[in-house]
């Protein structure tokens, strides 16, 4: 098991005395020294820090990696957490830990139903999680704000204008948070209602309000009902997952992985709480298949997996992920966790304000670890191509608020508001990072660019 992450003589200071610490961590890193940042005389080519990271994963898939990054600088910074987490280790750090998502760029926050069914926006990745300095997460999403803004052809003013939007929401919203008590802060979430009403400022209040009811209305959508007639066809009155290789391969009969099923249940079951041991053990195995995931993802082991409850019309898909070292591993303490998949599954239940009820984990024969959820659970993030200027700067203060709860549950809040301050220097120079950062994404873009069409790495344009 961990430890916490925040310190347990910190957490008995008194709230003077942590506001006095937090305030004291401006003569290590001023708030300024966070616009710096260049790239090191011996930093690493960034396409073989790419394969290196890829060196377990099934070769076979990739090509659809390198072929989804090559895509845009913004795919190319969803699918390069490694990249950015060894250029983040030279940057100025306050010494001060949260909980870490490790990989928060901008789609790595979204809508998703809580087990009560209230529609909840917060971060929604944490395959990278670990305990670590939170200015890191707050770079990440920042420097992903002004790629993306920059692939959407916005001007540079409008791009540094969301990425310091997303840095002054932090700080804003960790204030607050340092002011309020433990459990205040612990039942605190951002909900549908919480949304419209930050999104209620819009100019073009219609349009955006528009935007929002139809993605509300796509993610209550996507459920285990909506996969079943996408990814599934009866075939002699039984039900099974469709073959749509190489994005989705069925598992055949008589395949040793879908003969292990059964015990693999029985294995991450014994992960879940009782009640929700004795609900999953209502539902029966019909079928799995192996399924590519995202970018950063793709070539990690992935599978879906169709159960079936009352009757055919009553479906669960659970999703089962591999859960490797996290890109951070290298460059925080240790990892205290023996299982990956149970790091993966503890940190999202220490970050989200509300967690899948199936989250649990298990260890695979070759000593492989996979952590377990639900495939889709009302779950939807931004079409960011589709944003408007003042829409992304929108969504960032969204994505500010939701980074700044999730680590106030994880870290000590008041000592991150004490040295955040109530000025704007912070967000000042995140911005100023975030432009500075997303150059080099640009240029570690085109070198990836380079590679596949030299065949240095392959990448299948085509898939």
């Amino acid at each position: 098991a961990s430890g916490p992450t925040t310190d347990p003589a910190a957490a008995a200071s008194s709230h003077g005395q942590r506001n006095e610490r937090g305030r004291a961590a401006r003569r290590v890193a001023s708030r300024g020294s966070h616009a710096e940042w260049a790239p090191a005389p011996d930093r690493p080519d960034p396409v073989d820090l790419l394969e290196a990271h890829a060196k377990n994963r099934l070769p076979d898939l990739l090509p659809i990696r390198y072929a989804r990054m090559i895509a845009s600088p913004f795919a190319f910074i969803r699918g390069s957490a490694i990249v950015m987490a060894h250029d983040l280790v030279r940057t100025p750090k306050t010494g001060i830990q949260a909980q870490l998502c490790g990989d928060a760029h901008l789609l790595n926050f979204g809508a998703y139903a809580s087990p009560e069914r209230t529609m909840l926006f917060d971060v929604n990745d944490f395959d990278e999680t670990l305990p670590g300095p939170w200015e890191w997460d707050v770079k990440r999403l920042a420097a992903s704000i002004v790629v993306a803004g920059r692939d959407n052809g916005f001007d540079a003013a409008d791009c540094r204008e969301a990425a310091q939007a997303s840095a002054a929401s932090y700080r804003q919203r960790m204030a607050e948070f340092s002011d309020m008590g433990e459990l205040e802060v612990w039942y605190s979430r951002v909900s549908e209602e919480e949304i419209r009403a930050l999104l209620s400022d819009a100019k073009s209040k219609k349009k955006t309000t528009r935007k929002i009811n139809k993605a509300v209305r796509k993610a209550r959508g996507r459920d285990s009902l909506q996969a079943l007639s996408k990814l599934t066809r009866v075939v002699d009155g039984r039900r099974m997952i469709n073959d749509d290789p190489p994005v989705l391969v069925r598992i055949p009969e008589g395949d040793e992985l879908r003969v292990q099923v059964n015990a693999i249940l029985e294995s991450y079951k014994r992960t879940l709480q009782d009640d929700r041991r004795h609900l999953l053990d209502r539902y029966r195995f019909v079928d799995a298949a192996r399924k590519v995931v995202g970018i950063g993802s793709v070539g990690t082991r992935a599978y879906v997996v169709l159960l079936e409850g009352r009757d055919q019309d009553d479906p669960l898909f659970l999703q089962v992920k591999e859960a490797g070292a996290s890109v951070l591993e290298s460059y925080v303490k240790s990892n205290t966790y023996e299982h990956h998949g149970h790091r993966v599954v503890a940190g999202q239940r220490l970050m989200q304000a509300a967690s899948d009820i199936f989250l649990g984990w298990f260890r695979g024969r070759e000593g492989r670890d996979f952590y377990w959820r639900q495939l889709r659970d009302m779950k939807g993030s931004a079409k960011v191509e589709s944003l408007s200027p003042e829409e992304l700067a929108l969504y960032a203060r969204l994505c500010g608020w939701a980074l700044a709860r999730a680590h106030a549950r994880s870290g000590d809040r008041v000592q991150i508001a004490a040295y955040l301050g109530k000025s704007e220097r912070f967000d000042g120079a995140v911005a100023n990072f975030a432009e500075i950062y997303a150059d080099q994404v640009e240029r570690d873009h085109a070198a990836l660019c380079a590679a596949v069409k030299s065949g240095r790495v392959p990448g299948d344009a085509g898939v």
